[in-house]
Order: structure tokens, then sequence, then C-alpha cells
């Protein structure tokens, strides 16, 4: 978890939010901003072993800070003049919360510019400060799911080829006392299907279907 504190003078630190068409400054610095990283895992529980976790990857991130919107402007503590209506800056946010489409967040002067939706916001009204509305606002990285295709080159091999998805054929291994009937039976169901194992198999048993002998390995249909 990484802590980001408004306490470096001379650096001046935006906070925007955009969506493409839409660019918003939050009129007050929040005094600090919390990203949360964690590690994803799978825990597996192997009967007498116990348990084991296995690592699947980094989680999305998370990013926290509260501010507030304020009615009047005052410059101990406002960014920019005028500043937005509390109750506009609260819809905006709102749109930001319900559209399907990433946000770009941007903190001037730092190395955070990142794809993010808008997860959630809590407002607070607060007695005393008439028109200030309070919140705070949790936002989650987004990155594009990238799923690699099936059949890729890859290095060594040839331009195009593909995977081979067939399936490998099914083998049955001869036993003493077996016949072409009677592997027909049990493997396909029925005996009277023995000539379409001996089709595929005619090299390795030779002219006569009822010569078979054991330790041959013939392919099932």
């Amino acid at each position: 978890m990484s802590v980001i504190k408004d306490n470096v003078e001379g650096i001046r630190m935006e906070f925007t939010l955009k969506d493409g068409t839409t660019s918003f400054r939050f009129p007050v610095k929040p005094e600090e901003l919390t990203i949360s990283r964690s590690k994803g895992y799978e825990t597996i529980n192997m009967l007498e072993y116990g348990e084991f976790d296995f690592a699947q990857g980094e989680k999305v991130k998370e990013i926290t800070f509260s501010s507030f919107f304020p009615k009047e402007y005052d410059a101990s503590y406002c960014m920019y003049e005028p500043v937005p209506d509390p109750r506009v800056a609260m819809n905006i946010l709102n749109t930001f919360l319900v559209s399907k489409k990433p946000l770009r967040f941007i903190i001037s002067n730092t190395g955070v510019n990142v794809p993010v939706y808008l997860i959630s916001h809590n407002t607070t009204f607060r007695g005393g400060e008439s028109g200030d509305i309070y919140f705070d606002i949790t936002l989650r990285t987004w990155r594009d799911s990238k799923v690699e295709k099936v059949g890729a080159a890859t290095s060594g091999s040839k331009s195009g080829s593909r995977t081979d998805l067939k399936k490998s054929s099914k083998t049955y291994t001869v036993k003493s006392g077996d016949s072409l009937s009677k592997i027909a039976k049990l493997e396909l169901g029925s005996s009277s299907k023995w000539n379409e194992i001996y089709k595929l198999n005619a090299k390795t048993i030779g002219s006569d279907p009822n010569r078979i002998k054991p330790g041959q390995k013939l392919v099932m249909p």
C-alpha cells in the first residue's frame, strides 16, 4: 500500500478525472491518497496434506482519497476559481460512476496517469458548513484483457502454422484370448463392428482378421 501526501513544498499537484469528453479538476486537493496493491492467490485443500496457496498474479489496484467541494472560493485551499457548484460537481461524479467506459485519473507532477473506473463515492453533509459537500471516492485501475490466439506463430515455427487440436486416437492392446468381435463388443458396444476395427488395423493384423496377437496395439474407430 502506498500513500501520497500533500506535504511537498513547491510542487503543485492537481487531481483530474477525464472520460474523453469531460475533464474534471477537483477544486480542493486531498491531504493524502492511498494506492492499495495485492497479489491474487487461490487456496487449495489437498486432503491429508493441508492447504496450499497458488499465486495468480497481481490484483487490480485500488486508489482512494477524500476531499470536499466548497460552496465558496477560498484562496487558502482552493486550486482555482471560480469553484464548481458542489451539487454540479457531485452530478459529474455520479455520471462517472455509471459510465461503462474507463476514465483517466491524473495527478500532475507525479507518475500517476492511469485508466480507472470510479466504483464508489460517499457523500457527507456537515452541520455548520452550509453548502459544502464532503466526499470520499474509490477508483480501481483498468487494464485491457488480452487473450493469446490459438495457433499463433512461435519462435522457430513456420509462419501461419496452427496448433493441432485434433484428439489423439484411442488404442486397445490385444490380450490373450481376444478376438476382433470380442474387442468390438467391449469397446464399441457391438460385436458386429469388428470389421471397422479390422479396416483401421489391416496392416498390423495382416490378411487374416482372426489371427491377432497379444501385445498388438489396435486403433479404435
